[in-house]
C-alpha cells in the first residue's frame, strides 16, 4: 500500500471525492481477497480469480458499465479507466476477470444484444455471478481475424456449430463462449460472420488446456465444437455481421488492457525503485547512480504518459466518440510500457528478480502475452497507419 499514491500523482488534482472514494473501495477489496502474497500464491499454484468475481460485484464495479435503465450506475468509463489501473496496480489477474467482465460480457450484450438477452444476462454479468470469454482465435486465424473457419450451419431449431478454436483465455470457468463463426455458406473475409452464445455446458464442447510461460492464473484452452447445437436466440446482433458487430466492441477491450497494463507497470516500476534505493554496491545506493537514476525517471515518465493516454481515450469512450484509433495507439503504449518495465527491472535487480520468488519476473513472464493480445501490435500499427492515410486502406 505504501507505494499507491504514486500511482495517481500525477492526475490527483483532477480527482473528485467520488473518485478517491471508489478507488479505496478496490483498494479495501485487494487487502481482503487478493494481497501480494496471495496473488504470488494463484500464480503458483495456477488458480484462477474466478472466486473474486461476487466481490467485484458486491462492491458495484461492474456497475459502472452499466446504464441506470438496466440497474446500473454508469456507464462512466473515466472511472473504470480508474477501477482498472488500480486493479492492475494490485494484481493483475484480478483486473483481468473484470476485464472480461466488462468488455466481452457487458459491453458485448449492451452493444449488440437483443432486450431479451440483457434482461437475461446483465444483471448476472453486474452481479459477478458469471462471465462472458471470447471465443475468436483459430488455428489459422489468430492477427488475421477475417480467416475463421469455424462455421455454423442453420437446423431446424437454431444452428450446429463446427470448428475449432486455440489460446481462448478463461474458457472453462466461463459460462457463455462469444463464438464468432461462419454463416455465409460461401463467405470469406469479414463477410458472413455471426457471433452466438454458446453455453460452455454445450454438448459437443470440449476443452483441453494448454501450457503457457506466464499468466498462470488465466488459463487457456484448444476447444472443440462437434456439431455443437444452439438456438437461434444464441445469435447477438444480427446475422452475418457479427464482425461488424466485433470491431465495435474491440475498443472497449483494448482501453481496458491499456489501463490494466498500465497499473501493473507502476507496480512494477514501484518494486524495481524500492530494491534500487535499498541496493547498496560500491558503498551507494544502485539508485544513486545516474544510468539507473536516468532508466527509472524515464520509465515513470513513460508511465506518466500511458496514464494521460489512457484517461483520454476514456473520456472519448464517454462521450460515445470513434475512438478506434486512439484505442489502438493506447494499447500499443501500455503494452510496450510494461514489457520494458519488467525487462529493464530484471537488469536492474539482476539475481534478485530472477529468483522465481520475486514479483518482477512474473510480470516479465506474463508481459509478453500483451504486446500481442488483443491484436497484436504489430498489425495494429498497420492499421494505424492506413487510419492516418500514410498507407494503402483495405478494399
Amino acid at each position: 500500500m505504501s507505494h499507491l499514491h504514486q500511482q495517481l500523482r500525477p492526475v490527483d488534482p483532477l480527482l473528485t471525492e467520488d473518485d478517491h472514494s471508489i478507488l479505496a473501495t478496490v483498494d479495501q477489496l485487494a487487502q481482503r481477497h487478493f494481497p501480494p502474497a496471495e496473488v504470488r500464491r494463484r500464480d503458483r499454484e495456477h488458480q484462477p480469480p474466478y472466486d473474486l468475481l461476487p466481490a467485484i460485484g458486491e462492491a458495484g464495479l461492474f456497475a459502472l458499465a452499466v446504464p441506470e435503465a438496466l440497474g446500473g450506475i454508469g456507464p462512466d468509463w473515466p472511472r473504470i479507466a480508474l477501477v482498472q489501473q488500480r486493479l492492475g496496480y494490485h494484481g493483475y489477474m484480478a483486473a483481468s476477470i473484470f476485464n472480461r467482465v466488462v468488455g466481452f460480457g457487458l459491453m458485448s450484450v449492451l452493444t449488440n444484444g437483443s432486450e431479451a438477452q440483457k434482461a437475461a444476462l446483465v444483471p448476472g454479468l453486474m452481479s459477478g455471478s458469471f462471465f462472458i470469454a471470447l471465443a475468436l482465435t483459430e488455428p489459422g486465424a489468430g492477427s488475421d481475424a477475417t480467416a475463421v473457419t469455424t462455421r455454423a450451419r442453420p437446423t431446424d431449431r437454431g444452428y450446429a456449430i463446427v470448428g475449432r478454436k486455440t489460446w481462448i483465455s478463461d474458457a472453462r470457468g466461463a459460462r457463455y463462449l462469444l463464438t464468432v463463426a461462419r454463416t455465409g455458406p460461401e463467405s470469406t473475409g469479414s463477410a458472413g460472420v455471426t457471433l452466438f452464445l454458446v453455453p460452455t455446458t454445450a454438448a459437443g464442447l470440449s476443452m483441453t488446456p494448454l501450457p503457457k510461460v506466464g499468466n498462470n492464473a488465466m488459463p487457456s484452452f484448444d476447444i472443440g465444437f462437434d456439431e455443437v447445437e444452439v438456438g437461434a436466440d444464441a445469435v447477438v446482433g444480427s446475422v452475418g455481421n457479427g464482425f461488424a458487430h466485433l470491431m465495435a466492441t474491440l475498443h472497449y477491450s483494448r482501453a481496458s488492457m491499456a489501463a490494466t497494463v498500465t497499473g501493473a507497470a507502476q507496480a512494477a516500476l514501484d518494486g524495481v525503485v524500492a530494491h534500487a534505493r535499498e541496493r547498496r554496491q560500491f558503498g551507494r545506493s544502485l539508485a544513486s547512480f545516474q544510468v539507473i537514476a536516468h532508466r527509472l525517471v524515464d520509465l515513470q515518465t513513460r508511465i506518466d504518459g500511458s496514464r494521460l493516454l489512457v484517461g483520454r481515450l476514456a473520456t472519448l469512450i464517454g462521450a460515445g466518440l470513434n475512438c478506434r484509433t486512439e484505442a489502438m495507439q493506447a494499447k500499443i503504449v501500455a503494452t510496450e510500457l510494461l514489457r520494458d518495465v519488467a525487462d529493464q527491472g530484471m537488469q536492474i535487480m539482476a539475481s534478485a528478480g530472477y529468483s522465481s520468488d520475486s514479483d518482477i519476473q512474473r510480470f516479465w513472464r506474463d508481459s509478453r502475452l500483451y504486446t500481442f493480445g488483443e491484436g497484436a501490435n504489430e498489425v495494429l500499427r498497420d492499421a494505424l497507419a492506413r487510419d492516418f492515410g500514410w498507407a494503402r486502406k483495405d478494399k
